[in-house]
């Protein structure tokens, strides 16, 4: 029984290690033609457009905005504020009493025809060496002071009345009539809503792409639609906080789920090239310290470092290290070493 066994075993173990040692050795050459050549796919590199789709959030806010205020203290005599109504510019909205100072300017305008007389009647004396030049100088002097006492007051007077700055919408008041204000109450608040500005702040590493008239599409949050607005300005420098550019942008179009305040999903196009190398995310081999590409000359190989850039689902950008017409191997790249010796299989080239 023994000797049945160990005949076996010399039998069996050679015939073990010599399946072993071929699988090994089909492995390490699998994907080689004859001659030791890799079969391997390939990439032609060609110029395509290309852009980093992004998605940020932003604000619709009124092209214009003001609080109502007063400059002066007084009591409301007149309100002329209907909440949610439009107004036009130069519209009064609120006076205060002022029958005090008309009184004070009626005083001045008796007191300057007066004086006004007086300095035509000198003129004649004058005229006729009847009073000195002085005396004369003097009562025109007299009526150019009350002429500025009259427009200093005017300007008092004016500062009752507070009027439209804009055409706009009234918000919701915060006074009534006979109520007494101080510069610091706010009235109401008026708003221009005939347009629209679009708020929203994009990373800094694309400030060079948002340029005045730059057009954005955006969707409110709950809306089907998607809108345009093209830009107006952009902050003059990067938050250092969130690393960001504030951007603002005019809003093209009316429609009745556009309200001032709501909030928006603003999509972007940006770090658009139309000259962009892009290449299979599956050529690029990651380093430590860097990433290749394995370039096919002839039938040979050559390892590149290359820079990559933007990515989507299937390609990457290459900024550096490829050039237009450049042959890429896709497949079998485990398999192949520098200088290696590969036969195509099959060429690819992006549509």
């Amino acid at each position: 029984m023994r000797r049945s066994l160990y005949q076996l075993a010399l039998f069996f173990v050679p015939l073990f290690v010599f399946t072993f040692c071929h699988s090994k050795k089909q492995a390490e050459t699998k994907g080689r033609g004859p001659g030791g050549p890799v079969n391997a796919d390939v990439f032609v590199v060609n110029t395509h457009t290309v852009s980093d789709d992004i998605e940020v959030p932003g604000s619709l806010l009124p092209f214009e905005e003001t609080q109502i205020r007063c400059e002066v203290s007084g009591r409301i005599v007149q309100l002329n504020i209907h909440e949610g109504t439009r107004v036009t510019k130069g519209a009064l909205l609120v006076k205060l009493f002022d029958k005090d100072l008309q009184a004070q300017l009626n005083k001045l305008k008796v007191q300057l025809q007066i004086k006004e007389k007086t300095a035509d009647r000198n003129k004649e004396l004058l005229s006729i060496n009847g009073i000195s030049q002085q005396d004369y100088d003097l009562s025109t002097l007299d009526v150019e002071n009350l002429k500025a006492d009259i427009q200093s007051l005017e300007i008092s007077i004016s500062k009752t009345e507070i009027r439209a700055p804009y055409n706009g919408k009234i918000g919701l008041r915060n006074v009534s009539l006979g109520s007494y204000l101080t510069p610091t109450d706010i009235v109401a608040t008026i708003r221009e809503v005939d347009q629209l500005k679009l708020e929203f702040s994009i990373p800094e590493k694309y400030v060079k792409d948002i340029q005045k008239g730059y057009n954005v599409s955006f969707k409110i949050d709950g809306g089907e639609k998607m809108h345009k607005a093209s830009v107006l300005a952009t902050e003059n420098s990067v938050d250092q906080n969130t690393r960001t550019l504030k951007v603002k942008a005019l809003v093209n179009e009316h429609h009745p789920e556009l309200v001032p305040g709501i909030f928006a999903k603003v999509n972007l196009q940006l770090g658009k090239d139309n000259d962009a190398l892009m290449i299979p995310s599956q050529a690029i081999i990651p380093q430590a310290r860097d990433k290749q590409v394995i370039v096919l000359h002839k039938d040979s190989v050559q390892f590149v470092v290359v820079e990559t850039g933007i990515r989507d689902s299937a390609y990457v950008q290459i900024l550096s290290g490829l050039k237009k017409g450049d042959t890429i191997v896709t497949s079998g790249l485990m398999s192949i070493r520098p200088n290696s010796k590969v036969k195509i299989a099959k060429v690819h080239r992006l549509q």
